[in-house]
């Protein structure tokens, strides 16, 4: 958008070289700068002691800037995956928001500025949401349907109309759907740029799964890339993935153990950090099993205990071994809620099988999990391995807080399922203070304002999300267990999808799954690419169809906690759509329509996907949003949740903040009141009566064994692997903070709190001649990204950072030069479904190689490039 097509009641700034005086006449940059020299020259000439009046100030550094009073001032939030979601407060001129600021107490009812209690605590944005004004008039914002013209990757595409757009799209479609069967169209949506509770994307619950469900054709993508493995442990161990307590219970904590996590960073429920430093305040002392020392640890003065990437849960079986033969167990608490931790607690029907005490004292495969034997496995001293043992087990209430980042790798459910095993035996489950936490989603919220419909999220196959471009590639030569294909009690059982379409709604996958350049091999073979989103990603590169997609900011909706959090938040319409985008509930209620008029055997879809809407919904959506959102919450909330808070009340205010009696504690229930477990004993199952019930693996997702309990298994790739002789270092890529996965990363304000870069021990370093910002290739055989080096001694030796995320930017050569660690990734299937972005072995150099480290660091953005054919 050019400045000349702003709206009329649109703010220019001015630019670095722009000065201006109180009356908003425009200095010279040379004049300005005499100005300034002279009066400190004036200033240099006042002898001291002499006092001199300041004058009031008579303008801003820039006009206009309007006061409070002067702008409409609207409470929404961010929608964004960053671990919360929390209040913005958009201050807006006309149409045009001019800053944003969050929550100060008075957005509530009984509100009042500068309220912040423990039981309804602020929720106050980050950095990211504060910097969202930037996202939302970005350069790279996706205006106007787009198709490509070039190649795949090329940045070629023209403007065409939404007619144009869904038209085209609907036939693709349809002749797809005729001619490859229900499982030509791949669904890869998520909540990277649209989750509320009408307006949602997501694998689970929705609007693509939804869509793509009705119309009859549709392969899913069935795993989560942040906690797969986690996911898998919850379920096997608790029956639940609600197994989190909110974040109010780390207060009462006497020992905190931040296994794989990084609070500082990652955060799960937004007000993380103001219950951990009341608990440190109250005593409580805190630990960091880690490969780096990070921000938290610095924060909460934390015993750090470096960790090879990957081995935790042989360094956590060790713990389970001191703890068994020092006989510290909290043998009451497993005897009554725990299923196969010994020979006493095993059910009947599975006497022969073995137990975890049988398997940690080596009693079958003769091989007891000492901490000497841990020690040359994880690096960590055996001495520091029951130092840390003696602890977590004499402390009470003590939590063990197994984040999802070690789960992020081959075989990771093992990790998290034996993180449950430490935290069962030692009875810190359902207790204030302690910790069940796998996935750890708390509090329950209502979710879907939309109606369910009986064909809604149907799929003819479902496959590892990862392993999409495997199966392209190699079909129709590919095993079920190859592509994690999920059974079917059908004729579709055990065929694999012939996949040749994808929808991304709301997610920037191709960026962000394992293996890229295994990618950009599978996506020329495919005949229709679509991507829905607000922001023109290195995704919506790749595509056939850019379809511009409303913010958050221009549509109505009521914000989730994520994950953590007791409390909604009202979202209403900010401002109207930029450009011509358009809701996800939009554009598929209206390709509905025009799907049923191609294809008569879908008669009524567009009533049936959209029941409340008519056909110009697609131009007037508002009154229908309101009527989905005032209904849900009248129903689902009010009636379901208790809250007397009336929806227009809620409009008003912009939050609602529930008070609990008590901090929400995962089974509590479970443990004081006798509420079985979710599980099919009833009982936290140690021993998997589920996984040891399976006698084929092959007619399973899985497709290879998982064992029964938990095991300690050697990952695809680590430092104790043969590999290390041409890839001696181990890559993770954790999450950063100043991006939510690769959201945020094309924005100036964050980039300059942090450049993409390598991290890398000062020992290594030295070794192989690097300084911090010398640029750096990191490769092997799977591919090559470029960046600058920084070196530090808060990392273990052998082990590099690289965080996930980086908007890509391959050369001819598929050579990275963004410094995306997703080059270098393995998308090898781990049987539970676990993602292995942290199982990467590397080598590093010094380089010639050019690095460029963003779009808003070209001098032209690369945006341009879409708008040269309007």
């Amino acid at each position: 958008m050019k400045n000349n097509d702003l709206p009329r009641d649109a703010v220019r700034f001015p630019s670095v070289n722009d000065s201006i005086d109180r009356h908003g006449n425009g200095y010279r940059r040379r004049d300005f700068l005499k100005i300034i020299g002279t009066a400190a020259g004036a200033a240099g000439l006042v002898s001291v002691g002499v006092s001199v009046a300041p004058e009031k100030a008579q303008a801003f550094a820039y006009e206009p800037y309007y006061t409070d009073d002067q702008l409409t001032t609207v409470v929404t939030s961010c929608a964004h995956n960053c671990g919360s979601r929390h209040v913005l407060v958009a201050h807006k001129k006309g149409d045009v928001i001019v800053r944003l600021s969050t929550d100060n107490g008075e957005y509530q009812a009984g509100g009042a500025y500068g309220k912040d209690t423990f039981e309804e605590p602020q929720l106050r944005a980050c950095l990211r949401g504060r910097s969202y004004r930037a996202r939302l008039y970005s350069p790279e914002r996706l205006l106007y349907p787009m198709k490509r013209v070039g190649a795949r990757g090329e940045h070629k595409f023209k403007r065409i109309t939404w007619d144009e757009a869904l038209n085209e799209i609907a036939q693709k479609m349809v002749q797809l759907k005729k001619d490859f069967g229900p499982t030509a169209i791949l669904d890869q949506s998520y909540a990277g740029a649209s989750y509320g509770v009408l307006h949602k994307s997501d694998q689970i619950e929705g609007l693509l799964g939804r869509f793509l469900g009705m119309f009859g054709c549709r392969t899913n993508s069935w795993s989560v890339p942040s906690y797969q493995g986690t996911t898998f442990s919850s379920r096997m161990t608790f029956g639940t993935i609600q197994d989190g307590n909110e974040d109010d219970a780390f207060a009462h904590s006497k020992l905190i153990i931040m296994w794989g996590w990084n609070p500082a960073y990652t955060f799960h429920g937004g007000n993380t950090f103001y219950y951990m430093r009341m608990a440190k305040q109250r005593g409580c002392k805190f630990v960091l099993v880690d490969p780096q020392y990070t921000d938290s640890a610095a924060v909460y003065d934390a015993w750090w205990i470096p960790i090879k990437p990957n081995t935790d849960a042989a360094m956590m079986a060790a713990m389970a071994y001191h703890i068994f033969t020092n006989n510290w167990q909290d043998q009451k608490f497993i005897n009554k809620f725990v299923l196969g931790m010994d020979a006493g607690t095993l059910p009947k029907e599975f006497a022969g099988k073995e137990n975890f005490k049988d398997y940690i004292l080596g009693t079958y495969d003769k091989q007891p999990k000492t901490p000497e034997w841990a020690e040359p496995i994880c690096g960590v001293k055996a001495d520091d391995i029951k130092k840390l043992a003696e602890m977590y087990a004499r402390t009470k209430p003590a939590a063990l807080k197994a984040s999802w980042s070690p789960g992020r790798a081959s075989y990771g459910e093992q990790y998290n399922r034996m993180a449950a095993a430490l935290q069962a035996m030692t009875g810190n489950i359902g207790i204030l203070g302690g910790c069940a936490e796998g996935v750890g989603k708390a509090w329950h919220s209502e979710s879907v304002a939309y109606p369910y419909d009986e064909n809604a999220n149907l799929w003819w196959a479902s496959i590892k999300s990862d392993r999409w471009a495997h199966c392209v590639l190699n079909y129709p030569n590919v095993k079920r267990e190859e592509v994690g294909l999920w059974p079917r009690e059908d004729n579709l059982d055990g065929q694999i999808p012939n996949i040749k379409a994808i929808f991304w709604q709301g997610s920037d996958w191709f960026n962000q799954l394992t293996n890229i350049n295994k990618e950009i091999k599978a996506i020329d073979k495919l005949e229709l690419v679509v991507c829905m989103d607000s922001t023109i990603t290195p995704s919506g590169i790749w595509a056939d169809y850019l379809l511009p997609i409303a913010t958050h900011f221009e549509r109505h909706d009521v914000a989730l906690p994520w994950y953590k959090g007791h409390y909604y938040i009202h979202r209403p319409k900010v401002i109207e759509p930029l450009g011509e985008s358009k809701t996800d509930f939009q554009v598929f209620t209206e390709m509905c329509y025009r799907l049923e008029q191609i294809d008569p055997s879908l008669k009524n879809l567009g009533q049936r996907y959209n029941p409340r809407a008519q056909r110009d919904y697609f131009q007037n959506p508002d009154a229908v949003d309101e009527a989905y959102l005032k209904a849900w919450w009248d129903g689902s909330v009010q009636h379901h949740q208790h809250v007397t808070m009336s929806w227009d009340e809620f409009k008003q205010h912009g939050t609602y903040k529930f008070k609990l009696s008590e901090p929400h504690v995962a089974f509590r229930d479970q443990v004081t009141k006798g509420v079985p477990f979710e599980t099919a004993s009833g009982k936290i199952e140690i021993f998997s009566t589920y996984l040891a019930g399976i006698e084929d693996w092959t007619k399973t997702q899985f497709g290879y064994e998982i064992p029964y309990i938990p095991k300690w298994i050697e990952p695809f790739e680590s430092l104790n692997h043969p590999i290390t002789k041409d890839y001696p270092f181990h890559l993770i890529s954790p999450h950063p903070r100043w991006r939510t996965h690769s959201i945020f990363n094309n924005i100036p304000w964050l980039r300059e709190t942090y450049e993409q870069e390598v991290t890398i021990n000062a020992s290594d370093a030295k070794k192989l001649g690097i300084l911090t910002g010398d640029t750096v290739e990191v490769w092997n055989e799977r591919g090559k990204c470029v960046v600058p080096a920084y070196v530090t001694e808060r990392l273990l030796p052998g082990v590099l950072v690289l965080f996930e995320g980086a908007w890509m930017d391959p050369d001819k050569d598929g050579v990275d030069r963004a410094g995306n660690p997703d080059f270098l990734t393995l998308d090898n299937p781990s049987p539970a479904g676990a993602f292995a972005y942290n199982n990467a072995m590397v080598q590093i150099r010094k380089t010639d190689l050019v690095h460029r480290p963003g779009w808003d660091d070209l001098a032209v953005a690369r945006s341009s490039v879409f708008r040269r054919d309007m």
